[in-house]
């Protein structure tokens, strides 16, 4: 469905839309371009530009190929029905780490996966001011500016362990409930502030878990793909892997492997004590 050849032009068409659209823009926002969809959920001019650029382009690479965006989504929420439809789907994420691009923080990235019914393909996350470019592609192996990288180790007790999950204000009364739990093991519990750049700390094996409250397709598809890659799994609280169109059983645990998985998750359910 897509070549090697291909997989680098979607790298040149992400780090050029990148250019034009988003750091066009850095640190050069008035008032009147940035938005709230939701309470504390930002947008900008930029995102909505560079969501247009890289639909555009990307869908004339591919002939046949639709996108789900989160901007699309947001004005449509039924364009997320691409997922479960027989047309490969390009999963796009423009600004990921949208308050971080409005505050002039470098720390944010474009995300873009390529899946096809369910299954993904290929992942691109890049983070211009950063200058770091992260690839994966189904079966090839995962890359971080160009070199190989693996999972980290599973340490043998949770203690001490690093796991890291969305900001406390997002949880509901039942998450919260359930990372008390785990922080009773004395995991060493830390707050993401963009999901992208996340997944590059698992996979490179900086970070070792990761728990998600939370499904959209965008913020997840290319960190999975270049995770899973590198070795990783990402499992539901029903031991069933990340859907992209939906009804996970929420939380998923990203981790080395299923093991882990299954220690961190019972934790988080209450089922193990702490040692």
């Amino acid at each position: 469905m897509i070549s090697a050849r291909d997989v680098s032009e979607v790298d040149r068409i992400v780090r050029e839309v990148a250019e034009q659209e988003i750091v066009s823009r850095f640190g050069r926002l008035v008032a009147g371009e940035i938005a709230e969809k939701a309470p504390g959920d930002l947008v900008t001019v930029a995102d909505r530009a560079a969501e247009e650029a890289l639909t555009a382009r990307l869908t004339a690479l591919l002939p046949g190929s639709t996108v789900v965006g989160e901007e699309a989504v947001s004005a449509d929420p039924g364009v997320l029905k691409a997922l479960d439809g027989p047309d490969p789907v390009w999963i796009v994420d423009p600004i990921d780490g949208t308050h971080n691009f409005v505050a002039g923080n470098p720390r944010f990235a474009t995300l873009v996966a390529l899946a096809r019914q369910g299954e993904l393909l290929a992942s691109w996350t890049y983070a211009p001011e950063l200058d770091l470019m992260a690839t994966a592609s189904a079966g090839g192996g995962a890359r971080v500016d160009g070199r190989p990288v693996r999972v980290g180790a599973a340490p043998s007790t949770l203690r001490h362990l690093d796991v890291c999950a969305s900001q406390p204000r997002w949880w509901t009364a039942e998450q919260q409930a359930r990372f008390n739990a785990l922080c009773g093991h004395g995991v060493s519990l830390c707050f993401l502030d963009t999901s992208g750049l996340e997944y590059v700390e698992l996979a490179a094996g900086r970070r070792t878990a990761m728990v998600l409250t939370w499904e959209y397709p965008w913020d997840h598809a290319a960190g999975l793909l270049l995770h899973a890659e590198a070795g990783g799994v990402a499992v539901g609280a029903d031991g069933a892997p990340f859907r992209l169109s939906g009804g996970n059983a929420l939380p998923v645990v990203v981790a080395p492997d299923a093991d882990c998985a299954a220690r961190l998750h019972a934790a988080l359910a209450g089922r193990a004590q702490p040692a």
